[in-house]
């Protein structure tokens, strides 16, 4: 199939109402969003421009009704290599500002939909703090993944120390923040940083593969867990799993509910055995 959305393309900015989009890409097909970073002469790094892209992309596909997935890769050699030092900044302001939120990130984590960071190449500072705000990460062999801030005298600040330690613990999380190393893909796979390290070429097919098998769920049930699991993590348990009942009952319809069970059954004999021969049907 045909993607449904191509772009911007590299010859000039796409416009769509008052904003431009200079620095990504944006392919929706097959119920797939495809997000890619485009400034592959700077190595992916963020900029303003490319952050409000990426919030403005994000926008898209969370409005197509047809898109269920997201994946999010880098154009050329490099995911995202971090902060545009280049770019023009008061002294001692990091390339995300201070005291100011991150919507791009927030639309990221915060999306309805899974989010898959295909990471073909280096994912340094806040590249690796974009993936971190991800649902998935599958990373290529030959790529490297660090939070280097400590070692030019910062701290990671995009989300760095504060979902890393969510995600692979508090000693690892310290280990790579206080030291600023890079990890391998495979050190990276070892401390449960990516879930899948493929080679190079395979890295897109790899994230594909996964956006089909999560497109075959119920999107209101994606939508459901996610949320739950995100902000279940901030709250009391004895709060949380009150909230996750009450997420079981209000998350969908009837209709969507029979929808998603016919659907099961069509795909699985076992899912039909136990669907076809529940009370009701």
């Amino acid at each position: 199939m045909m993607a449904k959305i191509i772009w911007p393309q590299r010859c000039g900015p796409f416009r769509r109402g008052d904003m431009d989009f200079e620095t990504v890409l944006l392919a929706i097909g097959d119920g797939i969003a495809t997000l890619t970073l485009n400034r592959p002469e700077k190595a992916n790094t963020f900029n303003d421009q490319l952050k409000r892209d990426i919030r403005a992309a994000m926008e898209v596909a969370e409005e197509d009704s047809s898109c269920h997935v997201v994946i999010l890769t880098g154009a050329g050699r490099h995911f995202c290599a971090g902060g545009d030092l280049s770019a023009p900044r008061a002294p001692f302001v990091d390339s995300f500002g201070v005291g100011t939120p991150l919507p791009f990130m927030d639309a990221i984590e915060h999306s309805r939909m899974p989010v898959i960071a295909a990471i073909n190449g280096a994912a340094k500072g806040g590249g690796c703090e974009l993936a971190l705000a991800c649902d998935f990460r599958i990373m290529s062999r030959t790529a490297k993944i660090a939070l280097p801030e400590i070692q030019f005298g910062g701290v990671p600040g995009a989300g760095g120390t504060q979902r890393l330690p969510r995600l692979i613990g508090i000693a690892a999380a310290k280990e790579m923040i206080f030291l600023g190393l890079d990890k391998t893909a495979e050190e990276a796979l070892a401390i449960g940083l990516v879930s899948k390290v493929v080679e190079p070429d395979d890295v897109m097919p790899a994230a594909v593969a996964l956006a089909h098998e999560l497109a075959l769920r119920p999107g209101y049930a994606l939508a459901a867990a996610k949320r739950l699991i995100n902000r279940g993590m901030e709250m009391k348990l004895d709060d949380a799993l009150i909230w996750e009942r009450e997420m079981q009952v209000s998350m969908a319809t009837p209709e969507q509910r029979k929808a998603a069970q016919e659907a099961a059954m069509a795909r699985s004999s076992t899912y039909a055995k136990i669907f076809g021969d529940a009370p009701g049907r």
